[in-house]
């Protein structure tokens, strides 16, 4: 029988993971060629590297953590890896980063880009006193800050730092490449390999928006998360996929729109790109496995890639679509979340399209606004300028400009006017679902900004039940003022303004707390079982 103490932190383990509801994501392959099967075989084994990868980038001291809890067999034992594993890391995603494992310091802002030893003033200062061709390379997504044995700071490349991790992924990358049949998913994968040891990601990127096969795979470091000092340094990530091609199709009529919803941003035209880049891919796909930054603690929904604003400028961007993510997502957690958070009328309104062309709508307008931008005289960018606010920054301006898109789309007749019924209180239900994955997390904030907001203009209102319903009069006023506001702000590059509405508008406030708590029973989200993953390697 177990100590007193040891029921007791079991019993805790054992809660905190049962907030994600365990779910089988399948994908259908019957249509791959048997090259294309061993190919996504190879596919999935070089994503599992990316799970090695990104452990080491979250905190020094992770794979030691990891190697203990792997030999402890006891039900404790597997208890905290189970915990560790969907966080990645001993730090809950959902609580503020708190610790659930004894003996390890408070979540390092800095992530493992940085030296233990540095503050970030110190970096500031190195970076700042640096030329700008150096300053390029610090300030990068693919190097890490070193301190040499003289104690100077020093950039220190991806392919160099994680040259052995990167050898193995690049390795099982070609043999996929040999064994595909498709020309465009060959060239990528190639592309890769040859990335992960020369760190130049530009071309892959681009071969990577060209994509036209049934496999597509998105392997490399992209997002800045976990750098909570800067938001500089990309994580390493996987997602292997199979697309829906037929759907893919019936949406890429979206990205025929977006220079139009551009031209009337409700911002000083002089803001506005007169010329998007060329390329705006979606791609609805079925998730086969991910890993690394892209399966850790909350799932992705949909992503838009790449980040880096020359193929940005040059080619436009990708948007993903991860369907049978959103799918569970949709009926696990946001159907009973809706039942709960919203007025009675309000519940009928929650629909899966709206909710799967809201999130399609979110990742196209990552493309659109203000990216390239000039402070002071200098060219620069929005990310660049806003540093650690520019994750919830950017995720509030994709959301609530995705309204206000949408319901462009709807005055022009390209939706259905139904959506005006439903794509509100739609969004309304997922923002009580993305609050709960905490406010220390991009989105979560992110969405805290846009409910507060509403709920100051009138938009969102709060019934003597507690329950949320959205003002039809108001909504649409208030979500074209806060797309106007956030991207004034990113266009001016305005870091204290950033910060001073995250610091007031980015808080859980009592009235949604009060709905929040009362949300213990719903899952905060999905932990997947790639059973296709499994199937496949079993096969192999």
């Amino acid at each position: 029988m177990l100590p007193e103490a040891a029921r007791s932190e079991l019993t805790r383990l054992e809660a905190s993971v049962a907030r994600f509801a365990p779910t089988d994501l399948t994908a259908d392959l019957s249509g791959l060629s048997a090259g294309d099967r061993t190919a996504l075989g190879h596919l999935v084994q070089a994503a599992q590297v990316m799970d090695a990868l990104f452990l080491e980038q979250v905190w020094a001291g992770n794979q030691t953590r990891l190697y203990d809890l792997v030999r402890d067999d006891s039900t404790l034992g597997r208890a905290r890896l189970h915990a560790f594993l969907i966080n990645k890391g001993p730090w809950s995603r959902l609580d503020h980063n708190e610790p659930f494992l004894d003996g390890v310091p408070a979540k390092p802002p800095s992530a493992n880009f940085y030296p233990a030893d540095a503050t970030r003033e110190e970096i500031e200062r190195w970076i700042a006193g640096l030329p700008s061709a150096e300053q390029t390379r610090a300030t990068g997504f693919f190097s890490t800050i070193r301190r040499g044995p003289d104690g100077a700071l020093a950039s220190v490349p991806y392919s160099v730092e994680y040259q052995g991790t990167l050898a193995l992924a690049a390795a099982h990358l070609r043999e996929a490449a040999a064994a595909t049949g498709d020309p465009t998913l060959k060239t990528f994968l190639d592309a890769r390999a040859t990335a992960f040891s020369t760190n130049d990601y530009y071309d892959s990127d681009v071969k990577w928006m060209e994509l036209t096969s049934a496999i597509e795979p998105t392997i490399g470091p992209y997002e800045v998360y976990e750098d909570e000092w800067f938001n500089y340094k990309a994580a390493f990530e996987a997602f292997i996929t199979v697309k829906d091609q037929a759907e893919s199709a019936q949406l890429q009529r979206f990205a025929g729109a977006l220079q139009a919803i551009e031209d009337h941003l409700p911002i000083d035209p002089a803001l506005r790109n007169p010329k998007l880049g060329a390329m705006a891919p979606i791609a609805v796909v079925n998730t086969v496995f991910s890993a690394g930054d892209g399966n850790r603690g909350v799932q992705t929904a949909a992503f838009n890639l790449p980040n880096d604003e020359r193929v940005i400028r040059e080619k436009g961007s990708k948007r993903v679509m991860l369907k049978n993510n959103q799918r569970a997502k949709f009926d696990t957690v946001l159907v009973p979340i809706s039942r709960i958070a919203l007025s009675a009328a309000d519940q009928a309104q929650v629909d899966f399209e709206a909710f799967f062309t809201h999130i399609l709508m979110h990742e196209l307008m990552h493309g659109l606004g203000p990216h390239d931008i000039r402070v002071g005289g200098r060219a620069t960018t929005v990310r660049q300028e806003l540093k650690e606010t520019y994750s919830a920054i950017e995720e509030a301006k994709a959301d609530i400009s995705g309204l206000f898109a949408l319901q462009y789309l709807v005055d022009q007749g390209q939706l259905d006017r139904s959506f005006e019924r439903t794509m509100y209180t739609t969004f309304l239900a997922s923002a009580f679902r993305s609050i709960r994955f905490g406010i220390n997390e991009a989105h979560g904030r992110g969405q805290a900004m846009q409910v507060n907001y509403l709920l100051d203009r009138g938009a969102f209102r709060v019934g003597p039940d507690g329950t949320f319903s959205v003002d039809a009069a108001r909504v649409r006023d208030a979500v074209t003022s806060l797309t106007r506001e956030i991207m004034t702000l990113q266009a001016e590059g305005g870091y204290d303004r950033a910060r001073a509405m995250i610091e007031t508008l980015g808080v859980v406030r009592p009235e949604v707390k009060a709905v929040i708590d009362r949300l213990s029973g719903v899952p905060v989200d999905i932990e997947p079982r790639f059973v296709t993953a499994q199937a496949l390697l079993l096969d192999r």
